[in-house]
């Protein structure tokens, strides 16, 4: 029952029910300040884009109402690298692929004139700024020789656990966007997969994401590199990476991952550049109501302010004029979130 019944007995059972959802998942409850029910998205301002989340959540989950979606059919998608998580000066893989050139350099002295080696080592930031997915992969592979999935996820994880940002001097852990974690966290009590789909490295995010984001390794879908079934020498089995790189998930490409790795169309999606537009519009292709959402840097006492960046995978010109023409939120980092970090 909505929360916001107009009778008497209707605003009793509301409150009772209320009651009932907030003992049984504290994020399910739909914000009601008469009752005094705890907000499930209390990093958010209470401006447009908040009550269009709240909204989209109490009419797809309300049995018999126009815009019910299936529990099986609730499915969002959320980029990573600046939607959920801080990606200046550099993304997270990024900086895990320069860090594991620099740790093993002295061995390979062609890297001086070498690329995308060169370029770290020098630190040249006009170059660094044109890197691309397979530069980051390439540097990954030539640092991580005959390294089983395995232990890839230990190196990663213990990378992210230890490694401390430029500029906020806190773990990358500490560094996720705390309103798309409640986002997430309240979609999730309502009956939702979130799934990531993300131009980082899919196994690279799999070692972090579920105790980071609560996502489980199944629900990432990434920029993925081919592997090799082998036995060791002891004849266990093991899955071991190899230098050659299968799938890029940008762009088309993420549509491409969530047909894959999904097989349904999302009822909900959420991205933060032109990197992400593909995704928003698939999404939005599907029948039923859906949310679609873009995170705008604008806040550079905070975190950054991107501007309007006409760089590739950046929020350009263009893709605000898209949004505004479909109807997509955009969110304000400045005015809608009033908490950024955890």
């Amino acid at each position: 029952m909505h929360p916001f019944a107009r009778s008497p007995a209707g605003k009793v059972l509301s409150v009772l029910s209320l009651a009932v959802a907030c003992l049984c998942c504290p994020q399910s409850a739909y914000t009601d300040s008469a009752s005094g029910f705890s907000d499930p998205l209390p990093a958010w301002n209470d401006r447009a884009a908040k009550k269009q989340i709240l909204d989209f959540v109490h009419e797809v989950t309300l049995k018999g109402g126009p815009d019910y979606i299936p529990v099986s059919e609730r499915i969002a998608t959320f980029d990573q690298d600046g939607t959920i998580l801080v990606e200046k000066p550099f993304y997270a893989q990024f900086e895990y692929a320069m860090d594991s050139v620099k740790k093993v350099s002295a061995k390979h002295p062609e890297w001086a004139t070498e690329q995308p080696f060169a370029t770290i080592l020098k630190n040249d930031q006009s170059a660094l700024d044109k890197m691309t997915i397979e530069d980051t992969e390439k540097m990954i592979e030539a640092t991580h020789p005959g390294i089983s999935e395995d232990g890839f996820h230990k190196d990663v994880a213990d990378w992210v656990a230890t490694k401390k940002h430029s500029r906020f001097d806190k773990v990358y852990p500490k560094l996720v966007y705390e309103p798309m974690l409640e986002l997430m966290r309240y979609l999730r009590a309502n009956d939702f997969q979130t799934y990531i789909v993300t131009g980082s490295g899919q196994e690279f995010v799999r070692s972090y994401a579920e105790e980071v984001f609560g996502v489980p390794p199944q629900q990432i879908a990434g920029t993925t590199e081919r592997t090799k079934f082998v036995y060791d020498t002891g004849g266990a089995p093991k899955l071991m990476r190899t230098d050659k790189l299968m799938f890029v998930c940008d762009r088309g490409g993420k549509v491409e991952a969530i047909n894959l790795v999904i097989g349904r169309h999302t009822c909900a999606a959420f991205g933060n550049s032109t990197g992400d537009r593909q995704m928003l519009e698939w999404a939005q292709s599907g029948k039923g109501k859906r949310l679609l959402m873009l995170v705008h840097h604008d806040d550079a006492a905070r975190e950054y302010d991107y501007g309007l960046n006409t760089r590739g995978g950046r929020f350009t010109p263009e893709l605000m004029a898209e949004a505004k023409q479909r109807g997509w939120v955009v969110i304000s980092m400045k005015d809608d979130w009033k908490q950024v970090f955890p």
